[in-house]
């Protein structure tokens, strides 16, 4: 790899980065008891957990679609100031602690939470429920999406979009038919970074959901509880998780196709 601006020096820091990253995977792989591997990760407990995870980030990740790609629109075809406060709102879930946003959560649709206390005067009770697992994994997955996206509708040049409103083109038929399929590898990406940030998710779902077998014991929190009772269940459910989140990775980020 020769490049006029990356100096020899810079492979040092850069294979240590890639070693701070591969070095835990690889000790997680080690350490897999994978004699009793499947009847680890089969337990009543695992694959509801799993299949709770694996539903709850489908349903979240569709929600940061429905709800980011309007956001991501409106903020990169902004330039007044009031963008770049709502950009620093929608960067917040990244930087807060998941307990944080747990606690917000709670405090907002709670049974006592300013929100949920109305809610609840209709019947509708959202925290330590499954829709509670959905809003958590939502909220620290949204920002990836808008982020990603923003950035892809910045880099294209809105003269497409010009063109076609000057063709007649409403402006829905222009979103549709010309500024998404152009952004359609950030699309992608942003979409994929969000499943699978909501599917890790931890902190903000239990404090917000909980943790009730089948109902809001996500795959993470099953894995936090079975560190204490069982670790070897706790590496297999782990590595599964990490094998999960790879394959989806895996499905967009191929060789010469990768939306990044």
């Amino acid at each position: 790899m020769k490049h006029p601006d990356v100096p020899v020096w810079v492979l040092v820091p850069a294979v240590l980065g890639l070693a701070l990253l591969v070095l835990p995977v690889t000790g997680l792989v080690v350490r897999v008891d994978w004699q009793d591997f499947v009847s680890l990760v089969t337990t009543e407990e695992s694959r509801a957990a799993l299949w709770l995870s694996l539903r709850t980030a489908a349903t979240s990740t569709v929600l940061c679609l429905v709800l980011g790609v309007p956001l991501a629109l409106v903020l990169a075809r902004s330039s007044a100031r009031w963008a770049s406060v709502v950009r620093a709102l929608v960067l917040l879930p990244l930087v807060l602690p998941p307990v944080v946003g747990g606690i917000a959560l709670l405090a907002t649709f709670g049974r006592r939470g300013w929100l949920g206390q109305h809610l609840e005067a209709f019947g509708i009770e959202i925290a330590f429920t499954t829709l509670a697992v959905v809003l958590a994994q939502t909220f620290v997955s949204l920002p990836f999406l808008v982020v990603t996206l923003e950035g892809a509708l910045r880099a294209v040049d809105p003269g497409y979009a010009d063109v076609a409103a000057t063709l007649g083109a409403a402006p829905t038929r222009v979103v549709v038919r010309v500024s998404l399929p152009l952004v359609a590898p950030g699309l992608i990406a942003g979409t994929v970074l969000s499943f699978a940030r909501a599917l890790g998710e931890f902190g903000a779902t239990v404090t917000f959901a909980g943790s009730l077998q089948g109902v809001t014991r996500a795959l993470p929190t099953e894995i936090y509880l079975q560190r204490e009772v069982d670790p070897d269940a706790a590496i297999a459910l782990s590595f599964l998780l990490v094998a999960v989140a790879l394959a989806v990775i895996a499905l967009v980020h191929r060789p010469g196709r990768s939306p990044w």
